[in-house]
């Protein structure tokens, strides 16, 4: 790494992209090597300059700040991205990370964490604002209590299906196995998707795989 952070700045608002250069360029170690006022212009200046950092908004005319994410870490993955927007909601912090945001800073936060979150992501860290780490540590959570209470509860009938469905046999094949109409098997199966949150044969079979649930049946 250089010996200072070089720091695009992609806003599609004048103000808040002055401000910010004036605020980073204060630091000894920090320098904004550009400005960009779209993903499109975002695009081209991270090829042209390579900053360290790319400071980026989420809504900006043309291409926005998701789609520009997902092609500069697609073409240069060095690069890293640090989210700086207005926006607290769900869906774009969580498609912003999987688009490869290294960071995720609101516009309302203190002078003192955008600088710290321009370092930590320039260091190849990870930075959350603590609102939006909570919104990640709230859904990994969420999930597992998902996963953990719809496995406990399927029915033995249902983990009987599972088991079968897991190991490549028809409805068909089932229904006679289990001594059941197909209709019936059919039903099972609908209960299973709907508990596990699935919507195709296969992702039963991953779940039934992965969770262990057609042990000992």
């Amino acid at each position: 790494m250089n010996e200072y952070l070089k720091v695009l700045i992609a806003d599609d608002h004048t103000i808040v992209r002055s401000g910010i250069k004036l605020l980073l360029e204060a630091e000894a170690d920090i320098d904004v090597v550009g400005e960009a006022l779209d993903g499109n212009q975002a695009l081209a200046m991270a090829e042209a300059l390579h900053p360290d950092v790319v400071l980026m908004d989420i809504a900006m005319p043309g291409m926005d700040g998701l789609e520009a994410t997902r092609q500069i870490k697609s073409n240069w993955p060095d690069i890293k991205v640090l989210v700086l927007t207005m926006h607290r909601s769900d869906e774009y912090f969580f498609e912003m990370l999987k688009a490869g945001a290294s960071g995720y800073i609101l516009k309302g936060a203190e002078t003192s964490d955008l600088i710290n979150a321009v370092r930590v992501v320039g260091k190849g860290e990870v930075f959350l604002y603590p609102t939006m780490a909570q919104k990640l540590v709230s859904d990994y959570l969420r999930h597992l209590e998902n996963e953990s209470g719809a496995g406990d509860s399927l029915s033995q009938r249902e983990r009987q299906v599972l088991k079968l469905l897991a190991e490549g046999f028809s409805n068909k094949e089932i229904a006679e196995k289990l001594v059941i109409s197909p209709s019936t098997v059919y039903t099972h199966y609908s209960n299973l998707l709907n508990k596990l949150g699935f919507t195709s044969r296969h992702e039963l079979i991953q779940y039934a795989r992965k969770r262990g649930l057609i042990r000992g049946y």
